[in-house]
Formats: structure tokens, sequence, C-alpha cells
């Protein structure tokens, strides 16, 4: 398939017959400078994210992050509620009595990190998404049953419309198409 003239173009993709093919694929990738190729498989393949030089995730650190802001907020506003802005001595007890500020401390503190561990994977997966390039190749259906994809998006700074073909069709894909934006 070719690109329409005046088209704008989405990247290259690629399947292969394998996971182990998939691999050398995105090595290949790698080594010819790609930073940006996303790979396509219906299950884990363990290494394949280093190979294709994936960034640690951010939804560890997002979720101690969310749970301490929850945590301390929380156990903040309890804290002021109490002591500065309603002041109340209940049965004697000092004003500022945090064992009955731990429960609401506690399910904050794991509803603040739930809500950034969530958001924070959706940012970095950018969901949601209604439409993806991707979904207009129509073999690209079979990724998530048996296939396996490598995709060389156009917003790599290395993409070259006829190097990255040149690459790809180097190493013998069963498929190569163009995926229009």
């Amino acid at each position: 398939m070719s690109r329409q003239r005046g088209a704008r173009l989405y990247g290259l993709l690629a399947e292969f017959p394998n996971a182990d093919a998939l691999c050398a694929a995105a090595k290949q990738a790698r080594e010819h400078g790609y930073t940006h190729a996303e790979a396509y498989s219906p299950f884990f393949i363990e290494g394949l994210d280093e190979t294709l030089g994936s960034g640690p995730s951010l939804v560890a650190p997002a979720t101690l992050a969310g749970g301490l802001l929850g945590g301390a907020g929380t156990y903040f506003l309890q804290w002021y509620a109490a002591v500065v802005d309603y002041p109340i001595n209940v049965g004697g007890r000092p004003l500022h009595s945090w064992p009955a500020f731990i429960p609401a401390t506690f399910e904050i503190t794991i509803l603040g990190a739930a809500l950034a561990a969530v958001l924070t994977m959706l940012i970095q997966n950018g969901l949601p998404r209604l439409h993806h390039p991707l979904f207009e190749v129509e073999e690209f259906e079979l990724a998530s049953r048996n296939r396996f994809f490598l995709c060389l998006p156009a917003r790599d700074p290395v993409f070259a419309p006829g190097p990255a073909r040149a690459l790809l069709e180097g190493l013998q894909p069963m498929l190569l198409r163009e995926v229009p934006a």
C-alpha cells in the first residue's frame, strides 16, 4: 500500500512471525537510533521493553506521592479542625488526639495512592484515546491474538520514510504497511 500524496504518515508497521523475530527487529531498530519504536504482541515478552529503550515507569513514584499527599493532607485537615478552627474538649482528652485521626488518614492515603497510580498510568499510555491510527491497518486487530508488530512512528527523530522502509524490509517482515496519521 502506498501513501496518498499529501497524506500525513503516522509511521511504518511491520508484522513478524514470532516473538523472537519481533525482539530481533526491535533490537535492529534500536541500533539504528529509533527511540520511539513501538512493539505489539499478544503477551508480555521478557526484555522487549529494555530492548526498545523504554524509560522507567512513573507509576510507582506517583503512587507514593499521591499516598503521602493524601495522608498528610487528611491528617492536617483533621488536626486543623480539631485543634485550631473548632476545638472541642471531649471527655477531657487532648485536642490533638492523634489516634482518632488515623482511620481517615489511612483511608485517604490509600485513595490518594490509587488515584495517582491510575491517572499516571492513563497519562503514560496516552489514554483515553478514542482512535489510534494503527487501527486503520486491518491486520493490526490480530495483535491481541497471535501476531507480532513493530511500528516505527514518524515522530521519531531519526525517522525518514525511505531508510525506515529499507530497515524494515531488511528484517523480512511478513507484512509491511504505511500507517496514515
